[in-house]
């Protein structure tokens, strides 16, 4: 324990004049529990601060061999341990300058004691969430529709939403979002993503219905699907195809689905692709739009991200590429897309990389950090940073 006359002596070897200091000291000592590693320092936004405050709660999500990411409700965020050049001690109770000053009566020795230190924080920086395990992960056991046998003796692991919280790197409310991006729904308590010919099949009794009863795409009844459709697959299933290719509302009293025309073209153009290496691109956009309802016009604007257009060839072809099936990594991603094609104009590559975007990043940033640009017959093209093996 330090007296004034020591604090004093300190300050003249330190040669500092006691008048520009405060009156009050601190004199820190350690702690029998004090150690480093007892106790985590993390840097938190107004954000994420406001959050715990308000009594809410943040997860760090990841498995084994996954970096650890921070989730609030809404936003994830990825975790990275920064050094710091200074000795960072917890001292309870401690009082700042200003609280110094607003008490005047402070003591002028205030023995503190130091409970830890640490020389690191950790830093927070907003990341996209780690959606492509959702996907693939449901994808392990599609749901065939209820007489499958495939789907009885399944032995693979089906998913609660508690389940996704705990293997999913992404909050609550990105995870649910994305389950209803990829068209999933909960069958039996558990999150199920639909064999894409079964979808076919309930999408096919639907169109089929609209056109022998000549409703308008904009406004199709819900209860008379229902009644017509239910004796040959299940009521849920039929609405759930309805909710994945339509728009709901209420008119008088009644439900009633808008149906999408680019996403009907769009499952039908991925049918019929799917089988193909290749496709003639005059062939495929005649036989696509005599498969689609009748009063759809198809466009090739409807395949982005699914579909890849090469009209440099002689004659034009189409193969399937779905955005879905690339990489999640940035790198990875473009490796990828330069391995298919070695140059990209602007136009094409976009559908393939923007969902890479970070919060308030460009493609056209993304392109400039990942690939080099030349001109091309007087087109701006895109080819890779580094050699494609």
């Amino acid at each position: 324990m330090r007296s004034r006359a020591e604090v004093d002596a300190t300050l003249q070897t330190a040669k500092l004049n006691p008048a520009e200091l405060l009156p009050a000291v601190h004199c820190l000592s350690f702690g029998p529990q004090a150690g480093s590693g007892e106790c985590c320092l993390l840097q938190l936004e107004p954000g994420l601060c406001a959050e715990l405050e308000a009594g809410r709660s943040l997860v760090i999500r990841g498995e084994k061999d996954e970096h650890a990411v921070l989730c609030s409700k809404d936003k994830t965020y990825d975790m990275k341990i920064a050094d710091t050049s200074n000795m960072l001690l917890f001292v309870p109770g401690c009082k700042t300058p200003e609280e110094l000053k607003a008490d005047q009566a402070s003591c002028n020795i205030i023995h503190s004691e130091i409970a830890g230190f640490s020389k690191n924080y950790w830093e927070l920086r907003r990341c996209r969430p780690k959606l492509k395990k959702l996907r693939k992960l449901l994808m392990e056991d599609p749901y065939e529709g209820p007489d499958s046998q495939k789907d009885q003796a399944s032995t693979f692991s089906k998913y609660t939403t508690e389940d996704l919280l705990n293997l999913i790197q992404a909050s609550e409310e990105e995870i649910l979002h994305q389950l209803q991006v990829i068209d999933a729904c909960k069958i039996e308590g558990y999150w199920r993503i639909l064999d894409f010919n079964y979808e076919m099949k309930l999408l096919n009794h639907v169109t089929q219905l609209i056109d022998s009863e000549s409703w308008p795409l904009s406004k199709v009844p819900l209860c008379a699907c229902l009644e017509e459709l239910g004796s040959l697959e299940p009521r849920e299933m039929i609405e759930h195809i309805l909710l994945s290719y339509g728009k709901k509302y209420v008119d008088d009293g009644e439900v009633f689905f808008e149906m999408h025309e680019d996403k009907i073209c769009r499952a039908i153009a991925q049918m019929l692709l799917q089988n193909a290496v290749k496709f003639n691109l005059s062939e495929f956009e005649e036989i696509w739009q005599h498969s689609v309802p009748e009063g759809m016009t198809t466009r090739l604007d409807q395949l982005q991200g699914l579909a890849l257009v090469d009209k440099s060839s002689r004659p034009g072809t189409i193969f399937l590429l779905k955005v879905e099936d690339l990489p999640e990594d940035n790198q990875e991603r473009f490796n990828s897309l330069f391995g298919i094609r070695e140059k990209w104009t602007e136009v094409d590559i976009t559908p393939y990389i923007q969902d890479l975007c970070a919060e308030k990043q460009t493609v056209g940033a993304l392109l400039t950090k990942y690939a080099r640009s030349s001109m091309l017959n007087g087109v701006k093209v895109y080819n890779s940073r580094r050699p494609i093996s």
